[in-house]
């Protein structure tokens, strides 16, 4: 087995596909770092009779296979909690988005909107986009609390970005503001665990993923026939189960053997 470590480099990357090809591997498990960018290539692949397993973000063509998950069911999940959390009484929520453009800042809104939309007291507000950074959310939380004091809940794309909004909402004096985010990280999951504002985030853990990946390359190199798009599953986490979580400090949440 042979490593390669792109860096964020879509350049380095298809040298390091075009590297791997020469080392004549069997197949290639590859997140791509560009979608578009990395067609050379899963071109070379193609061309060498390399078959390729993409993980995490797919691609338009060029792989056998994708092993992701669905991140318009995290925002659903998410949004179903919420709504739920609200009630009848509803309120303004402030959507802490991730990254213009991007498939899966996009998917995880989608999921949210459609699983709120049957609240009509609900309001969503679509904030900034804050990249999935928790210290331009922070920016944009203040920003936007400012407009909206009246907020009821947050919903971020990513657990750093809910857990900016949560410290600014803390400074704020805005403890019973809900707060939501996605992907399990465990820092949030500690706080909807100790039954505070945090309360429910959708699992996202990438050892998990990472596990169903190899176990579909090995099926691509045994001969099998896969299916074009393995679902590496996710899950609701609140208060009702952040216990039965587990990892450390920056780690995502791992469900206890």
């Amino acid at each position: 087995m042979y490593f390669a470590d792109a860096d964020g480099d879509v350049t380095k990357q298809n040298n390091d596909i075009q590297d791997l090809i020469t080392r004549q591997v069997d197949v290639l498990l590859i997140n791509p770092v560009d979608p578009q960018g990395v067609q050379p290539g899963l071109a070379a692949a193609k061309a060498a009779g390399i078959p390729v397993v993409t993980v995490d973000r797919p691609v338009p063509d060029g792989a056998v296979s994708h092993v992701g998950r669905d991140n318009k069911a995290m925002g659903e999940l998410v949004g179903k909690a919420l709504s739920e959390k609200l009630g009848e009484k509803g309120g303004t929520v402030i959507e802490i988005r991730g990254d213009a453009g991007g498939a899966v800042a996009r998917d995880r809104s989608a999921g949210f909107h459609a699983a709120v939309a049957a609240n009509p007291k609900i309001k969503i507000v679509e904030g900034p986009y804050s990249d999935y950074v928790r210290a331009k959310a922070v920016t944009a939380m203040q920003d936007l609390l400012q407009v909206h004091p009246d907020v009821a809940a947050v919903y971020a794309h990513n657990d750093d970005m809910a857990l900016g909004a949560l410290q600014v909402l803390k400074e704020n004096g805005k403890d019973k503001v809900l707060v939501t985010g996605v992907d399990g990280l465990m820092e949030a999951v500690k706080q909807i665990a100790g039954g505070g504002q945090y309360v429910a985030t959708a699992l996202n853990d990438p050892i998990s993923l990472g596990a169903t990946a190899v176990d579909t390359v090995l099926k691509v190199r045994g001969g099998e026939k896969v299916p074009a798009y393995v679902d590496a599953g996710t899950a609701l986490i609140d208060t009702a189960n952040a216990g039965d979580y587990s990892g450390g400090t920056g780690e995502f949440a791992q469900a206890l053997q």
